[in-house]
């Protein structure tokens, strides 16, 4: 069931941003189409696919805290392997890699993602993504689901190897954008990621993809929206 904006979402609406930034997988990219594969090195545990993922994120933020950097794909495989040994399945290296890499690069958009995207420039925004996928991975991702022109500029933490939702991963980005934190609107389908960006002082939204939920303990975002089509009608009407 589609989460409905908060109270402060539908009364009292954020100067409008100078910039919105988005987070790209899950957000942007549709990764179910990767639960046939990941199921199937796990034993067609298909189920498996949200385990997985939300290890391979909390592997990320050890390797921030323990200042050991690892690429995301590498901390993906890792995780994979972890998952599997979790659950009395055997995988070998290679296995989890091929499970992996070709289909995470190759994660098709959500549906709404392009018109919400092409309402968004046509309001004069400058759009930009930040994510914990390499430099090179995005790129790739981008091509493959063709989104490369509707942004303005990619980041990834790989440049400064420092994942979300560390607070100095935030700050990077808008050193790099040259603004002030509440002039920025991150965008994302990830409590932990919104609650990140709202921690650093940036204005946020949540887009309520299914299976998703907001952090409950972390401040609330300033936008609960279930596309990005709804975000921009919202971004329009606030700026009337």
């Amino acid at each position: 069931m589609a989460q409905e904006p908060s109270s402060a979402s539908a009364t009292q609406l954020p100067p409008t941003p100078k910039v919105i930034i988005f987070d790209v997988n899950e957000t942007l990219l549709d990764l179910e189409s990767m639960r046939s594969s990941i199921g199937k090195a796990l034993g067609e545990r298909e189920d498996l696919l949200p385990l997985w993922f939300s290890t391979m994120l909390h592997n990320s933020l050890v390797t921030t805290v323990t200042g050991d950097y690892q690429d995301f794909g590498k901390i993906g495989v890792a995780s994979l392997l972890m998952v599997a040994q979790n659950n009395g399945i055997e995988l070998t290296a290679d296995d989890a890699k091929n499970a992996i890499v070709t289909p995470l690069l190759s994660l098709p958009p959500h549906p709404d993602v392009k018109p919400g995207l092409e309402s968004l420039a046509k309001q004069g925004f400058k759009i930009v993504s930040l994510t914990n996928s390499s430099n090179h991975g995005v790129k790739t991702q981008f091509e493959n689901a063709g989104l490369t022109d509707y942004f303005d500029t990619r980041y990834s933490i790989e440049d400064i190897q420092i994942y979300k939702p560390d607070l100095r991963a935030y700050e990077w980005a808008l050193e790099q954008l040259n603004v002030k934190p509440d002039e920025a609107l991150m965008v994302a389908a990830h409590g932990w990621d919104v609650a990140g960006a709202k921690a650093a002082g940036l204005q946020t939204a949540f887009v309520a993809r299914p299976g998703k939920a907001l952090y409950p303990l972390a401040q609330k975002p300033d936008y609960v929206v279930n596309d990005i089509g709804e975000l921009a009608k919202m971004l329009e009407k606030n700026a009337e």
